[in-house]
């Protein structure tokens, strides 16, 4: 099942109360890991997008000059991450010891010109490990 955005539809960027009301039980997960990705790269910018909101709503990325690191997308409960991960950051994410699930879900990950889209779904404090890493991989690849 996919999950759908919590903000489809909505014509203005969400505020982020509204963010935190959206996500429920994720909201300290969602903040706990712009602040440990932001850490990590340094000086990172946070930077809302709507694209086609009526399909897709809004989303957060967090962004090394204009290099996207990570998308954030909040939903009920739970949020989605997105990676455009180079080939390079495939082969390091590979040889990272990660999860099972983040395995299976990288090894099934659609290729585009500008790399694999990597897609995983943050439900409990659990899943933020693995996301942590490869985050740290994007930025060093």
């Amino acid at each position: 099942m996919d999950l759908a955005n919590a903000f489809i539809g909505r014509a203005n960027q969400p505020s982020h109360a509204e963010v935190i009301t959206a996500l429920g039980t994720a909201a300290p997960l969602w903040s706990e890991l712009i602040e440990e990705v932001s850490s990590d790269g340094g000086n990172l910018t946070q930077e809302w997008k709507g694209i086609v909101v009526n399909k897709y709503g809004w989303s957060l990325r967090l962004k090394q000059k204009s290099r996207n690191i990570i998308f954030m997308s909040p939903c009920h409960n739970c949020f989605k991450v997105a990676f455009t991960l180079s080939d390079k950051a495939v082969t390091a994410a590979k040889e990272a010891h990660l999860p099972k699930a983040v395995v299976e879900a990288l090894a099934t990950a659609p290729r585009y010109p500008e790399g694999t889209g990597l897609r995983l779904t943050v439900n409990r404090p659990a899943d933020l490990p693995a996301i942590r890493k490869i985050a740290r991989i994007k930025l060093a690849n």
